[in-house]
């Protein structure tokens, strides 16, 4: 510690008064060496910031940890604060004070840069060299800066903004006018043994077997398909390859629809059991009976909309293995399951792991099919808090916030899927061979 002291009190002795002036007021050290350009645009940025914070900033700031302190009387006229107004308004100004901090450094930085080349005598970069060293030398650093700033303020703004709401009481009866605090309240209700607790494990329980049931039959059947179309014996196999590739191209809305229509009480299906003499089959109702029906016309369909991407990418990995390898594995007397789990499995399963990876996030966040299948249908059998027995967390979260103001409750539900997705893809990613082997694998 008394080191560092020394070494910045060592700093302050050496720099110019020029770098003292951009310390105290980012751009004055620039405008002193006839950087105009520079030195203006720093100090109309210092402005700036310096009246939004006199202005609104710093009210805004101290309300980020209040989350108000006037509630709202209409009827004594009383105006008061909004908690989630006051959150947004609080984020932002964290973040434009994280940007100056950030800005201050830079403006430091470059004056002292200037500094140390009009003390070695050289010439001082104008406006015009600085552009050319941004286009140039540090190219990359220019041509990120706009994805970096568009990231967070469209990305990682709204994440910090819903994991800021899961540790406030929000939603419920929490809700403007009355005031939010800063609480673990939603947590404890997802986890403690109480109605949203138990309806939190089931769906949880549910969604884990889903999200691992839909990724491994659509990488099965779409892998089979791939295998079967793949043979030389099969005549016409563009004209079959067609088929799923018109099923993959037809919008999923559309045929999410069709099968929800196929499947209800009036659809074709219960119509035909209805001439056979045969009872209907409540396959998308609240029913109890309609659990695993829904459940398995769920797998069903995301296979249908999902598989044949599989297909079509095993189909190019297949197309690149070395038939060398089939010719020395036959001559050795292995046989075609052999061949295939020793050469074939490892090699496609090497190559998709990646997609498979992203294909599990994306069925754990499954949120249009069981949507479409099955919506406004509330279990009304089971200890259930406002979800069904098909519902996924997405599903469930999007109940509780849009449908039911739960916001609290929806935005740790929204951290929980996000830490269980990203820990699993990365567990898994790092053990695969994609990831091992990936210049060794032949």
């Amino acid at each position: 510690m008394k080191q560092k002291i020394q070494n910045v009190g060592k700093f302050l002795r050496w720099t110019p008064w020029q770098v003292k002036l951009s310390m105290l007021v980012m751009g004055l050290g620039q405008l002193c060496y006839g950087q105009i350009v520079k030195g203006l645009f720093y100090l109309a940025c210092f402005g700036l910031i310096l009246t939004y914070f006199i202005t609104t900033g710093f009210a805004d700031f101290i309300g980020f940890f209040t989350l108000g302190t006037n509630e709202e009387n209409l009827w004594q006229g009383i105006p008061g604060d909004n908690s989630l107004t006051m959150l947004i308004l609080g984020l932002f100004s964290i973040f434009i004070l994280i940007f100056t901090v950030v800005l201050y450094v830079t403006n430091v930085k470059d004056a002292v840069y200037t500094a140390r080349q009009a003390e070695q005598g050289k010439s001082i970069h104008k406006f015009r060299q600085t552009l050319e060293t941004a286009a140039d030398d540090k190219f990359h650093l220019t041509a990120l800066t706009a994805p970096v700033v568009g990231v967070s303020i469209f990305s990682i703004l709204p994440i910090v903004f819903m994991i800021l709401i899961a540790f406030t009481d929000l939603g419920g009866d929490v809700v403007y006018p009355r005031l939010a605090n800063w609480s673990f309240s939603a947590w404890k209700k997802i986890l403690s043994l109480g109605k949203i607790g138990s309806t939190f494990v089931k769906i949880l329980g549910w969604n884990v077997v889903w999200a691992i049931c839909s990724t491994a039959l659509n990488f099965i059947v779409g892998l089979g398909m791939a295998l079967l179309l793949n043979k030389r014996n099969v005549k016409g196999s563009k004209f079959w390859r067609a088929f799923p590739i018109l099923a993959y191209a037809i919008p999923g809305f559309i045929s999410m629809l069709g099968f929800k229509y196929m499947f209800s009480q009036s659809g074709p299906i219960n119509y035909y059991l209805d001439q056979a003499g045969l009872m209907r089959i409540f396959f998308l109702t609240n029913d109890a009976s309609a659990k695993w029906w829904a459940r398995s016309i769920g797998l069903f369909v995301n296979i249908w909309i999902s598989a044949p991407s599989i297909m079509l990418m095993a189909t190019g990995i297949l197309s690149n293995i070395d038939t060398n390898l089939y010719e020395a594995a036959s001559l050795d007397g292995a046989s075609g399951f052999a061949q295939f789990r020793k050469i074939t499995l490892p090699f496609v399963v090497f190559s998709t792991t990646p997609v498979l990876i992203s294909q599990f996030v994306g069925n754990f966040n499954n949120f249009g099919i069981f949507f479409f299948l099955r919506e406004g249908v509330i279990s009304n059998y089971a200890d259930y808090f406002l979800a069904s027995d098909t519902d996924l967390l997405i599903n469930w979260l999007y109940k509780l916030s849009v449908d039911n103001n739960y916001y609290s409750i929806g935005a740790a539900i929204s951290l929980i899927i996000f830490l269980i997705t990203a820990s699993l893809s990365l567990m898994v990613y790092v053990r695969s061979a994609a990831y091992k082997q990936e210049d060794t694998f032949q």
